[in-house]
């Protein structure tokens, strides 16, 4: 089954935009019909993010970001595959100046789970030498196509993220920069809880103790989903000053608020299929 889905967005990536946007799209839509799991934690974690807003509101929010996911798999093909020409025509990079003023030392770019993020970082490893932290998939056919796609223009290097972070600093101590994604929910192993839209969160203190350990800036980065067939938006974000401070737990605070920022700006695009708030403190009751 994997082959044949495999194959089917093989094809489809052949299609011009304004033709693939709109059955993604539909995709989607279907999705949001018959994946009731995760539309339930769609629903769960825009309920617990906004209670403020209406239930119509997290409604709309939630179709919106299935016809967002809808699209994102399917022109998952065109990153896996396409030439690097094309895909720096359909990702655009906004303040490129930020990261390359970092790059004059060491650099963790913080990129931050929208949807698109794997468009936006296949376009930035067809430019810039980083290391990537990769999860093994289940699945060894998937698996060895991320590896392969996710390195296919020589600038990678991709580390496992079961091998933990000392392979991560030798890297970055022999001149690596690191493209780090940390805002999902991996247990309590290197967590601690702080709020993320008001809910205790298990967050990785990753970001805070790989600065301190390498002397690395943190340059954030966001991928935006464009409208219609516009494509995709990377942008990056000043570097962040005085970081890492004294605390950990308040370095990591402040990463989480600097999510909040940015998914109020684009509350559809988040990753809410992903059960973020999944690990509890002791004692309470689960979300999901």
């Amino acid at each position: 089954m994997i082959r044949i889905a495999i194959a089917i967005v093989w094809l489809l990536r052949l299609l011009p935009l304004p033709v693939l946007a709109p059955i993604g799209q539909g995709l989607g839509m279907l999705l949001y019909a018959v994946a009731r799991e995760r539309r339930v934690v769609v629903h769960t974690n825009l309920r617990l993010c906004f209670p403020q807003r209406s239930e119509t509101e997290r409604n709309r929010i939630a179709r919106a970001h299935f016809r967002a996911m809808g699209r994102a798999i399917l022109e998952q093909g065109i990153s896996w595959w396409s030439s690097a020409e094309r895909i720096r025509r359909l990702v655009r990079v906004e303040d490129q100046s930020f990261l390359e003023e970092a790059l004059k030392g060491q650099v963790i770019v913080l990129a931050l789970h929208f949807v698109g993020l794997d468009l936006g970082a296949i376009r930035m490893s067809s430019e810039y030498s980083m290391i990537d932290i990769y999860s093994h998939q289940k699945n060894p056919v998937f698996d060895a196509l991320l590896l392969k796609a996710r390195t296919r223009f020589g600038h990678s290097k991709l580390l496992s993220r079961q091998d933990g972070i000392r392979p991560v600093v030798k890297a970055m101590r022999q001149g690596w920069s690191l493209f780090y994604s940390i805002d999902m929910d991996f247990g309590m192993e290197g967590s601690v809880f702080v709020p993320f839209f008001g809910v205790q969160t298990a967050t990785i203190t990753g970001l805070s103790r790989m600065a301190k350990l390498t002397g690395a800036k943190v340059v954030p980065f966001v991928t935006r989903q464009l409208p219609g067939a516009q494509g995709y938006e990377v942008r990056f974000y000043p570097a962040w000053e005085n970081f890492p401070g004294e605390d950990v737990v308040a370095d990591t605070r402040r990463m989480n608020a600097f999510i909040e920022e940015r998914v109020l700006e684009m509350p559809e695009l988040y990753y809410w299929v992903h059960k973020r708030f999944k690990t509890r403190p002791p004692g309470e009751a689960r979300f999901y």
